[in-house]
């Protein structure tokens, strides 16, 4: 009875050696990485949103000259239509003025048609614009993530922020003694280009913030 409880107690030694010696080993192996805030802070995150707050202004601007001339035509056919129900000019004068309308109502239907294509591809193209950066944005990540934890030797890196579909932390504790976050940032940030004069965070060249 007693050799079974000192086997007992051997067994659970080693047991508790062992998941020591493993702990030591994913502490040694595993890194972290806050990712949000690593996104936030590399400058390309700061110029694709500038380049895509740019381009939607510029669609912007292309869609209010065209509601403008949309408005224009409409007013205009208010108008004709008004004429056309004229009870001072004749009968026959105003059928002339009815069927003259025939011509604006399709000017204003292919008009109508012409805002909703141009609002639907402008919508398609600020997505994909926006899909583009921000996937050269995490390639960059995760290639710089990669290099700095295998030049320190860990087999994982983790985004510390991650979260459970129930938005509860997946991790619940981080001494933070393995975090990579700001060596990440630097070495993102240190291909930056010079600030222009003035420091302006926009672009000068638009083409340049069309990637």
């Amino acid at each position: 009875m007693l050799m079974n409880k000192s086997f007992r107690m051997v067994g659970l030694a080693v047991a508790a050696l062992f998941l020591c010696a493993m702990a030591a080993e994913a502490q040694s192996r595993i890194a972290t990485v806050e990712l949000p805030q690593v996104f936030e802070k590399y400058w390309k995150t700061k110029r694709a949103r500038l380049a895509l707050a740019d381009r939607k202004a510029d669609l912007k601007k292309d869609l209010d000259e065209m509601q403008e001339t949309h408005k224009k035509l409409v007013l205009a056919y208010q108008k004709q239509l008004a004429d056309a129900n004229d009870q001072a000019v004749s009968a026959e004068e105003r059928e002339k003025r009815k069927k003259a309308l025939e011509g604006k109502v399709k000017e204003i239907q292919e008009s109508e048609a012409t805002l909703k294509q141009f609002v639907s591809r402008g919508d398609a193209e600020l997505e994909q614009q926006m899909r583009r950066m921000m996937d050269d944005v995490i390639k960059d990540i995760r290639e710089a993530v990669a290099a700095k934890g295998k030049a320190a030797g860990y087999a994982y890196v983790v985004d510390s922020s991650s979260e459970s579909l129930s938005k509860a932390p997946v991790f619940l504790y981080s001494s933070g003694e393995s975090d990579l976050t700001q060596v990440v940032i630097e070495q993102l940030n240190a291909a930056a280009p010079p600030e222009p004069a003035g420091g302006s965070d926009k672009p000068a060249d638009k083409k340049e913030k069309k990637p």
